[in-house]
Parts: C-alpha cells; sequence; structure tokens
C-alpha cells in the first residue's frame, strides 16, 4: 500500500495537539484565552510539525467542570471570541496544513441547559424523557462515582421535580438519555453543525458512558437495543459529511474490551481511541526501569484495521489515570512519580506533569518522548509538552496541569498583558515556570526540548511505517531495554530505547538481513550500524539512550 493511496485516511500518520483555547494565548489582554490568540500561534504549531489540533470544549458553560458542563451545544463562549473567530481560526489551520478537531461532550449536559430546564419543569415536558429519572430511593452507589472528592452517589434528588435523576460524573451535569431517539437525533445534528464549520471530526468524551443505558427501564431499553449500532451511525455520519472525517474515543477500559469500540473487521465505529493500557504501563515501566511492563501491554493491545488506529500519550487533559494497574503496581508509580498525597488524584491517577515526575533529568524526558513518538500508532501532545511544562499544585484537581500556556520570560509568562489576577488559573512558579521554561528561548536554543520535539515530529512525518505498521518486540538480554520493530511496505524502522542509567549493549538480529544491508541513525548524527552475514548487529545506548534506526541497503541515500 503506498501513501498515494491513504489520503482518506490522514489520521494514520498525523501529529495531535491539544490546546484549552482559554489556556493558550489571549490576544485581548483581558486574562482568557481567545480564538484570535490561538490563531496568531497557529504558525509555531505548524512549525512544530502539528498536522492536528484538537480544541478542548470552548461552547457556552456553567464553567463549574472546565467547559466540560455546556449550556449550548451550537455556541462559543463569549469570552474566547464569536462563532466567526472560530471559522476564521479552523479556515487559518487549514492555510497551515492543520485540521481542527473539537470536543464532542453528549454523555451529559450542565443543569442549566435549556434541555434540563425544561425536562425538571414538570413531567409532561416533552424534554423529561431526554434525562433519566426515577421515582423510588435508588440503592447506596458509591462505588459507582467518577469523582469520589466530590459525590457519594450517581444520582441526585431534585425538589423540584421530587425525583432523582441520574448523573455519572458531578450532579450538575445530569445524564442525557441516550435511548431517546429525540437525543440521538439532536446529537446528529451537533454533530453536523460543527462538521458544516469545517472541521475534520471530534474527541468523544466519556464514549462508554455514553453509551451506558443503566436506570433506565424495560419499555425505553427497546428503543435502543444495539448500542454499537448507534456508534456505528454516527461514525457513518461523520464519513458522509466528510469523508474524512474521524471520531477519537476516550475509552479507558482493558483492551480486550476497546477492541468492540473500534467495531467489527472493518473498523466501523471510532476511529482512534487512546491507548490508556499502553500509557499506564509505559509510567510503570519508566518507574521499575524494566521495559517488560510496557512489551506485555503493547503484545496484547488488539491489532487495528485499515480504518482504525491507536492514538499514543504520555499526557493528556485529564488525571494521570493509573486506575488499569494493580494496587500493588499503581502505588509503585505513585512512590516513584507522586509520593506527596496532594500530587495524587481520586487514590487511582496524579496530577503531574511529565517533566516533573522525571525530576526535571532532560535525558530521561527525551527518551520518554522518543518512545511514545515511536511507538506504532498516532502522538498526542498536550499543549505546553513540547517545552518541559511543569504543573501548578496549588491549583484544585485536575486543573493542576491546566495552567496558562509558558510563551516568554514576560510577566504571565507572555500569555497575557492582564493583571495576574485575572488569569483563569495562576501560573506555574519554580523552576518550571516561565522565568526559566518557555517558547523564546527555547526556539532560538538548537539543544533544547522544543528542537527535539520538533526533530522527533519530523521524522515520524518522515516514516509512515510508524502509523501503519504493527508492533513487533526483538529479543535482546536487558530487560531494561525496549528494542522493537515497524515494517511496512518496502520501510522498515528498528527502535531501541534504554530506561536505565546505565549504558549498554544490545546485541539484535534481524530476519532477513544481511551485510549487504546496515542501520541508518535518524536521530543523532553517528556512523551507520554494520549488519552481519547472519542479520547480527550491536546497537550502543547511553543511559536513558535511544536510537531510531532505519534499514537501508549500501546504495541507500542517507535523509539529510
Amino acid at each position: 500500500m503506498r501513501i498515494s493511496e491513504t489520503s482518506d485516511v490522514w489520521w494514520k500518520t498525523a501529529v495531535i495537539y491539544c490546546l484549552d483555547v482559554e489556556t493558550f494565548m489571549d490576544w485581548n489582554d483581558d486574562g482568557v484565552g481567545d480564538f484570535q490568540g490561538a490563531a496568531e500561534r497557529l504558525d509555531y504549531l505548524a512549525e512544530l510539525g502539528v498536522t492536528c489540533l484538537w480544541l478542548m470544549p470552548f461552547y457556552p458553560t456553567a464553567d463549574r467542570d472546565d467547559g466540560y458542563d455546556i449550556t449550548d451545544y451550537y455556541g462559543v463562549d463569549p469570552r474566547f471570541g464569536t462563532a466567526g473567530d472560530f471559522v476564521e481560526l479552523v479556515h487559518t489551520a487549514r492555510d497551515r496544513g492543520m485540521r481542527v478537531i473539537v470536543d464532542l461532550v453528549v454523555n451529559h449536559t450542565s443543569d442549566r441547559h435549556p434541555w434540563f430546564k425544561a425536562s425538571r419543569s414538570s413531567t409532561t415536558s416533552p424534554y423529561r424523557d431526554f434525562y433519566v429519572w426515577r421515582d423510588d430511593e435508588p440503592p447506596d452507589t458509591t462505588k459507582e462515582v467518577v469523582f469520589p472528592d466530590q459525590e457519594t452517589s450517581i444520582w441526585e434528588y431534585d425538589e423540584k421535580s421530587a425525583q432523582w435523576y441520574l448523573h455519572r460524573f458531578y450532579r450538575c451535569q445530569p445524564d442525557l438519555n441516550i435511548t431517546n431517539p429525540q437525543v440521538r437525533d439532536e446529537i446528529v445534528k451537533v454533530l453536523g453543525y460543527w462538521l458544516e464549520l469545517g472541521i475534520s471530526g471530534f474527541r468523544v468524551d466519556a464514549v462508554p458512558f455514553m453509551l451506558q443505558t443503566d436506570g433506565v427501564d424495560a419499555a425505553e431499553l427497546e428503543r435502543f437495543p444495539d448500542p454499537h449500532e448507534y456508534l456505528r451511525s454516527l461514525r457513518s455520519f461523520v464519513g458522509r459529511r466528510t469523508g474524512d472525517g474521524i471520531l477519537l474515543g476516550e475509552v479507558n477500559l482493558p483492551h480486550k474490551d476497546q477492541k468492540t469500540f473500534f467495531g467489527g473487521r472493518d473498523g466501523d465505529e471510532l476511529t482512534m481511541q487512546f491507548d490508556f493500557i499502553g500509557m499506564q504501563n509505559t509510567y510503570l515501566a519508566l518507574a521499575r526501569q524494566d521495559a517488560r511492563p510496557l512489551v506485555r501491554a503493547l503484545q496484547k493491545r488488539p491489532a487495528t484495521s485499515r480504518q482504525s488506529q491507536w492514538a499514543t500519550f504520555l499526557r493528556n487533559h485529564d488525571e494521570l489515570t493509573l486506575d488499569k494497574l494493580s494496587d500493588a503496581e499503581r502505588q509503585e508509580v505513585f512512590a516513584a512519580f507522586g509520593p506527596d498525597p496532594a500530587m495524587q488524584l481520586y487514590g487511582r491517577g496524579l496530577r503531574r506533569r511529565l517533566p516533573t515526575m522525571l525530576e526535571g533529568d532532560p535525558r530521561r524526558i527525551r527518551m520518554a518522548y522518543s518512545l511514545m513518538f515511536s511507538l506504532p500508532g498516532t502522538p498526542v501532545l498536550f499543549y505546553g509538552e513540547e517545552i518541559g511544562m511543569g504543573e501548578n499544585l496549588d491549583v484544585e484537581g485536575r486543573l493542576a496541569v491546566r495552567t496558562p500556556m509558558q510563551w516568554s520570560d514576560q510577566p504571565n509568562g507572555g500569555f497575557s498583558g492582564a493583571r495576574s489576577s485575572r488569569l483563569p488559573r495562576p501560573m506555574v512558579d519554580g523552576a518550571f515556570g516561565p522565568e526559566h521554561v518557555n517558547v523564546a528561548q527555547q526556539r532560538t536554543d538548537p539543544s533544547s526540548l522544543l528542537e527535539f520535539i520538533a526533530l522527533l515530529i519530523r521524522r515520524y512525518r518522515e516514516s509512515p511505517e510508524l502509523g501503519w505498521a504493527d508492533f513487533k518486540v526483538l529479543d535482546q538480554p536487558h530487560r531494561h531495554v525496549l528494542a522493537h520493530e515497524s515494517a511496512w511496505d518496502d520501510r522498515r524502522i528498528v527502535a531501541v530505547h534504554n530506561l536505565s542509567p546505565e549504558s549498554c549493549i544490545v546485541p539484535l538480529h534481524l530476519e532477513g538481513c544481511d551485510r549487504s544491508a546496515h542501520l541508518i541513525d535518524l536521530l543523532q548524527s553517528t556512523q551507520d550500524t554494520s549488519i552481519d552475514d547472519a542479520g547480527r548487529c550491536e546497537v550502543a545506548l547511553d543511559g536513558y539512550g535511544y536510537r531510531w534506526l532505519r534499514l537501508g541497503s549500501h546504495t541507500s541515500k542517507r535523509l539529510a
């Protein structure tokens, strides 16, 4: 399969960058980020190599869950600008070769959404069945709450209705009733509206919860016998409207369960899913300085079809969840990267960014990102990762990692000219604050993390096998080393990563190779690695070292 045959699956080799408009760039100096500010920074993202922007919620909101409690699916928060500003951002991104996807949050609405206001106004309201209600007092559901520090039940009593309504998340976010065909029709209209404005798809929030039918009576369930059929219909709708639009799903389940959300053999449901299992085992491997947990997770990861893909990541906008590790494994990661309870969240995750967890060690940080980009799949970056931003633990909960972007060493990190008290949340301070970590300084430093991430993106984009190939672990004797191969069409890359501070020599056997071939280093200016007639070679690694090696013949032309 040649690249020219895959233009409709651009996401197979994309680089996705997640940003929060509110905290990315404030152009009018009112203290809040805006669409114009994001648009003014698109050249920076294009230079970095980003090909797809993922915008966190920018809709009108009651603002009790950082924008995820939506009051209008068809609007934009006036703090960020107008619908015209949004369209201009999408258009400008397209001009820079970047697509835009947006958050689709339809598991729940805000309790201030007009639908819910109408629903609770009367039991005979046409919107009553847009939500899930019950007459009898619910049982104890303490173990089912998503945010145990805030909620004790997934049901909330509404005095106005004298009934309980379902909310999987916060009580201010009542769950929509997906079994209601009118709700499903409304969701499709929402998709259609934003697709008409030029976006290329959606990051779908909390997919399993969105399709869950708990609390719905038997009669209503008959209207919705197969949740996955509805997911297939959404994928089909996006495809019909755009030809190449995507659904990137948040499905934090074991791999075997995630597989069902890709759909059948043809991959006809979610286009992509975040590999939560791979991410969590990456941190376990880093904590142990032992690659085997990650190897096991990746080897068990289901293969994807031509129409589906895994998304790889080290940090997202939420808690860094470790819920799929065992209790003992989770405690290992806590001990290594978040020993202070203030660094932890809900007893299952961390609210820190990678550089602070790795104590700012540039070797280890670079090795971790090299590893992420080398794994088959589509890499996703969270804003600020490319410069090594830290978190602010003085900020409550999950918001600790959603601090303003650090553009320079100027006041407010160059994010805004407003008083610091008007910012959406405080800047990071200390060693990871903007005085020491910012874009302006790193753009002029060829040895900076920013330049290294740009190099990784460049090499990833030049290596389509990383988006298309299957994952194959190469045998070698070091438990702290991960050596793997990605082969697709006539291309072949070997990646070797050392999770230990100790240097080592890694012997490898490359099937089908002899002395007519050699390995070309894609990340460093080193001598090519020779291969003997039996296909054997040796790769030298420094402590926390990493190598991307392209298999070439002695007549191959080296990439400059």
